[in-house]
């Protein structure tokens, strides 16, 4: 049982095609507790100069004005260090991700906090966690298609995850949604067939 963070962006809200299958995923995933960020401009601000420098000051050389300025920064990487399990739902925006939650991967990648530079290059801090991302998809971009090359979504997850210490990442994709009436059944049925194959194994680690 594992303490459980939901992170969504997409701008359709509880419509999403992404929330609608990860909130599915977790009523089959065994949890302790829940913590839902809903990230949305007016919720999730893109880094300034101000908050950027202040990021890379030591704590106790922060004045208050500093202080109130990563006071958002502090929040969101709690969040990331009492999570066992993080599922992120994530719809494809023009072949890559929502920029709400490209400004939460800015306010969450703190060097000295979520990674740290070694002589052998960055070291991720917030290691030994799940994440599920459930990804939402007008059309086809995983496994042979010949669109895969425009996937710039799960790459990127992967690599600025990756960066975090956070390596243990499944992928579960709700893709070709935009591909004719029919398509958002099937897209969800075979979504659907995955988190079938996976459940086991992901309740067991």
């Amino acid at each position: 049982m594992s303490n459980v963070l939901l992170i969504h962006s997409s701008v359709f809200g509880e419509k999403s095609q992404s929330l609608g299958l990860a909130r599915d995923f977790l009523k089959r995933y065994p949890h302790l507790a829940l913590v839902e960020r809903a990230l949305a401009p007016r919720t999730m601000p893109h880094l300034d100069g101000e908050t950027f420098a202040a990021m890379g000051t030591d704590a106790g050389e922060l004045n208050d004005r500093q202080k109130e300025a990563v006071a958002l920064s502090d929040e969101l990487i709690a969040e990331l260090e009492v999570a066992d399990t993080i599922v992120l739902a994530v719809p494809m925006y023009n072949f890559s991700i929502p920029s709400t939650l490209k400004a939460w991967i800015d306010h969450v990648a703190r060097a000295g906090r979520t990674f740290r530079y070694t002589a052998s290059g960055p070291e991720g801090l917030l290691k030994g966690k799940q994440v599920f991302i459930v990804t939402g998809r007008g059309g086809v971009y995983s496994g042979e298609s010949p669109a895969r090359g425009l996937d710039f979504q799960e790459p990127y997850l992967r690599a600025a995850l990756g960066l975090l210490g956070l390596t243990d990442v499944t992928f579960i994709h709700v893709e070709g949604v935009a591909m004719g009436p029919d398509a958002p059944a099937a897209a969800h049925a075979r979504a659907r067939a995955a988190i079938d194959g996976l459940l086991p194994e992901a309740v067991a680690a």
